[in-house]
C-alpha cells in the first residue's frame, strides 16, 4: 500500500484553494515554511488540513500511528470499507502518491497524479497518540481502474468538491471513501538512476 508520497504545494496555494471553497485556512504561528518534497515516508512529519471551529488548520503532524503490536509497523493506511469515521477527519495534501510492483529490490515505482490538477486532497484521518503529540493516517478503498493493474488497494483520493464533506464529521463516508474513476488519474513509471 501507498508508503511513500509527495508534496510539493506551497502553503500560498492551499490557502486559494481553501478560499474557492469558502473555508477559512489558517496556521497557528502564522504561514509555515512547507519545503517542496517528492519523497514523504512514514513517521515523516508532514502538513495535514484539519476542520477547528474557526474553519481549517494547517498542521505538521507524523505520518503513521503507533503500531498495533509491539515491535510492529506504524499504521500508516487504513482500511475505509464499511467503517464510520465520526472523528478526526483530516486532508493530506499531496502533488502525487506512489506504489511500488515487484518482488525484489529494486522494485518498480510507479507515481500517480490527478489529471488536470497539480495536487490533490487524500483522505486521512488524524488522533492524538501520546500526550502532546498526534498523528495521522491514510484512508485506503478498493482501487479504481487506473490502480488496479498496480496494486489491489488505493488510498481515497478525494475531488476538490468533496474536501468541505470530508472535513464535515457529519457527512456520509459511503459517498466519499470509493476508488477514483478511469481516466482521473496519470499512471507514470518512475526511472531509477543506474
Amino acid at each position: 500500500m501507498c508508503n511513500d508520497y509527495g508534496n510539493r504545494v506551497p502553503y500560498s496555494a492551499d490557502l486559494e484553494a481553501f478560499s474557492q471553497l469558502k473555508i477559512r485556512l489558517f496556521a497557528a504561528g502564522g504561514p509555515p515554511n512547507l519545503e517542496p518534497r517528492d519523497d514523504i515516508w512514514p513517521t515523516d512529519v508532514a502538513p495535514i488540513i484539519r476542520a477547528v471551529d474557526e474553519g481549517a488548520e494547517l498542521i505538521q503532524l507524523r505520518w503513521g500511528f503507533p503500531p498495533g503490536r509491539p515491535k510492529g509497523p506504524p499504521v500508516i493506511n487504513m482500511r475505509s470499507d464499511g467503517r464510520r469515521f465520526p472523528h478526526g477527519r483530516c486532508l493530506v495534501p499531496a502533488s502525487h502518491f506512489y506504489e511500488f510492483t515487484g518482488k525484489r529490490s529494486p522494485k518498480d515505482k510507479w507515481r500517480f497524479t490527478e489529471v488536470g490538477e497539480e495536487w490533490f486532497c487524500i483522505a486521512g484521518i488524524w488522533r492524538p497518540v501520546k500526550e502532546g503529540a498526534a498523528a495521522f493516517t491514510m484512508l485506503t478503498c478498493e482501487p479504481g481502474p487506473d490502480v488496479a493493474p498496480i496494486h489491489n488497494r488505493q488510498v481515497v483520493v478525494l475531488d476538490r468538491k468533496q474536501w468541505a464533506d470530508w472535513l464535515n464529521p457529519t457527512s456520509n463516508e459511503k459517498e466519499l471513501l470509493r476508488p477514483s474513476g478511469a481516466g482521473t488519474l496519470i499512471v507514470e513509471k518512475v526511472q531509477r538512476p543506474n
